[in-house]
């Protein structure tokens, strides 16, 4: 889908613009234009690119791959951007996933291209079209509204992801199991996917913020800024989850080390209390004939009695030894 929006001079919004037709009305320099790209095979994106905005080729290539961590790139009359959008499942195999949004961003127009639809392009879209005043300052500040709705999402999105790790917390202590690991190194690898995009996503809006380019206006810069410092929030709070995350890890296999320990103590409590009961019964059990004078006596009722005493009383008088001993 191609979407085009376009301001001229007079404050007039229209969003019917022909393609043949901004070629020329970009030549005027008058007005502002946002052309959405999204979800267009490559053979009909790259000739508008080309075409119409005459970006270079390498900055082409590059928006039409959707391979690129953020980063920011001056072109001189343009600047090309690379933005991720988060969205986070934790029944998937991997959790976390990232969309890639490139943009263009000139001193009267903006392309953005979405090789998968983003929900925050079409919220900012609708947006703009019920409230023009976002168009009064300037591409460069639609731009950061851009910007800003879309790290304002990542916040609850990390939020939920620190409810799923204070979820797995409980159950190391509850239930450990196989499938809980699977689910503590799914959420490992997560978080290290989240650092990877919020430390270039952070060197990004630093160099808006604080670079020299032609596009963006000095006056709004102090607005990249602001995201900027949503960014270092927002990574020092991955920072801490990745942490807390290794240690839940290893209480996990602390869990498991000490459950396994109890399983041994108690099957060796087991085999200490039968060792004095397989003695007896296996004196007693050696397969002899007639016993002669005078160990026949040993074979009598009373003895048997006797025997069968010492069978109950052992394990309780061992029990009771152990449980001074404090092995219990």
């Amino acid at each position: 889908m191609i979407r085009t929006l376009y301001r001229n001079g007079n404050g007039k919004i229209r969003t019917d613009l022909p393609l043949e037709s901004v070629k020329d009305l970009l030549a005027l320099k008058s007005g502002t234009f946002w052309i959405d790209i999204s979800g267009e095979e490559v053979a009909v994106s790259e000739p508008i690119l080309r075409d119409i905005f005459d970006f270079h080729p390498l900055a082409i290539s590059d928006a039409l791959e959707e391979s690129h961590v953020p980063r920011v790139d001056d072109w001189g009359t343009y600047l090309y951007i690379v933005l991720h959008a988060l969205a986070f499942d934790q029944d998937q195999y991997e959790p976390l996933q990232t969309k890639e949004l490139d943009i263009f961003l000139g001193k009267n127009y903006l392309v953005t291209y979405q090789a998968r639809k983003l929900e925050v392009v079409d919220r900012v879209w609708n947006m703009v079209q019920r409230d023009e005043r976002f168009l009064d300052k300037g591409v460069d500040h639609l731009f950061y509204k851009l910007s800003d709705d879309l790290i304002a999402d990542y916040l609850p999105l990390v939020d939920r992801m620190d409810a799923v790790m204070d979820e797995i917390e409980d159950q190391v202590f509850d239930q450990p199991s196989q499938s809980l690991l699977e689910r503590i190194f799914r959420m490992k690898r997560s978080l290290m996917h989240l650092r990877r995009t919020l430390a270039p996503l952070r060197e990004v809006f630093n160099k808006l913020a604080r670079g020299d380019d032609q596009v963006i206006d000095k006056g709004d810069r102090v607005f990249f800024r602001d995201i900027y410092d949503h960014l270092v929030r927002l990574y020092d709070i991955s920072e801490s989850l990745r942490d807390l995350m290794g240690s839940v890890l290893d209480t996990y296999l602390s869990a498991i080390n000490n459950r396994m320990n109890e399983v041994m103590k108690t099957l060796t409590i087991i085999t200490t209390l039968f060792m004095p009961l397989s003695f007896v019964v296996g004196f007693f059990g050696m397969n002899f004939f007639i016993p002669p004078e005078p160990i026949g006596t040993l074979v009598t009722r009373p003895v048997f009695v006797w025997v069968l005493v010492a069978i109950v009383i052992l394990p309780l008088i061992m029990f009771w030894w152990m449980r001074r001993r404090k092995w219990m």
